[in-house]
């Protein structure tokens, strides 16, 4: 089922629920509500880990997703620290988009595409796109006990963008017609899908804001990232996007598996042994979705804290274990001599069904 914003009435509402993980946290443990609270591995900041989320309490104090958990705890002497309960999520998101997908408007039922543990878009028609994003909101709190803010927008990239704005607890509206306005002046990093690196490449180009993206030079823009991201980077620039909101169930494109050691791994042998243990769990992975690998990934983090990638394209899809182990371990043979490891991740790229994959579509771009 899918919903095309082609009706004026038609909307693209992004939901995103407020400090997910550690309101899960909170609704357990009444008793935290107020405090700072960090959730990362194991719940122990001597052990490396990573921050999952901190509470908004927490956040005053500069802690945030990915920050080392020694880190955190050195910011946040008092903070609460919990280990991640996966399973914890799962139940309460299961619980949010179900009550989303409970949702109608005076049009008719809502499409919801689920995005991760913490969000969603919903497609809907209605006349009063903010009256339904607030009522949605309340019918989540009222379920779940958990806040949420809602994005609207006329495609996805300007609703999931639309809900930084709203955050916490509130609604924002961004479409074709405030678009410039609200996000012309801004860096390109603040877009969905422009990262430092990208931002750095977009800078060297002379483009540093939004507006500037959008009128830039398309053959610069492809000549630097290519035909097909040269000109995506420059319609982003504009807030453009599909604006088809899909409820097919999501398919994975790959799975992963990560360590972070509490030693270093100093030597070839320890590294290539530990990428093999990793490679053949994801291998185990993937034999469950059925599907052939056609591409591996290593992920390589060096001490102190510099992370590198390195992927291998394999020479025909396979469904092979030693294939895939292989492919994996030769990889790792390129790790720099001499340095010491604290992190390494395996990732296998599936080839896709040949249907179902909505990334595959023919995009529907949203009102100009």
């Amino acid at each position: 089922m899918e919903l095309v914003t082609e009706d004026p009435r038609a909307w693209v509402l992004h939901v995103d629920l407020d400090q997910f993980i550690a309101a899960v946290e909170v609704l357990r443990r009444p008793e935290l509500a107020g405090k700072p609270v960090i959730v990362g591995g194991r719940g122990d900041p001597s052990e490396r880990a990573v921050v999952s989320t901190a509470s908004y309490e927490a956040r005053e104090f500069g802690v945030g997703s990915g920050m080392p958990l020694r880190l955190a705890a050195r910011k946040v002497p008092d903070a609460v620290i919990l280990p991640v309960d996966a399973d914890a999520y799962n139940a309460a998101s299961e619980h949010v988009m179900a009550t989303l997908r409970g949702l109608a408007s005076e049009h008719g039922p809502v499409v919801v595409e689920v995005l991760g543990w913490d969000e969603a878009f919903v497609g809907v028609t209605t006349d009063d796109p903010e009256a339904f994003a607030r009522h949605a909101m309340a019918e989540v709190l009222e379920a779940t006990q958990l806040h949420s803010s809602v994005g609207i927008g006329d495609n996805k990239i300007r609703a999931k963008i639309a809900t930084g704005f709203g955050k916490p607890r509130g609604v924002f509206r961004l479409t074709k017609d405030n678009w410039l306005e609200v996000m012309g002046d801004r860096p390109t990093i603040d877009l969905w899908g422009v990262g430092s690196k990208i931002s750095k490449r977009l800078a060297a180009l002379g483009i540093e804001t939004v507006r500037q993206l959008a009128y830039s030079d398309e053959e610069a823009l492809v000549a630097e990232f290519g035909p097909r991201m040269g000109a995506w980077y420059r319609e982003l620039g504009r807030g453009l996007g599909s604006a088809v909101v899909d409820a097919s169930p999501w398919v994975a494109r790959g799975h992963s598996r990560e360590t972070t050691y509490q030693q270093n791994l100093t030597t070839q042998d320890e590294i290539r042994d530990a990428v093999r243990v990793l490679a053949e769990q994801v291998h185990a992975d993937t034999a469950k979705e059925g599907r052939p690998v056609y591409r591996v990934t290593l992920k390589i983090r060096y001490a102190p804290f510099f992370t590198q990638t390195k992927s291998r394209k394999l020479k025909a899809p396979t469904h092979d274990k030693d294939d895939v182990v292989a492919a994996a371990v030769a990889l790792a043979e390129t790790v720099e001599p001499g340095r010491e490891v604290r992190l390494l991740g395996v990732r296998a790229e599936m080839v896709m069904p040949e249907e179902g994959d909505p990334a595959e579509r023919t995009p529907i771009r949203g009102r100009l």
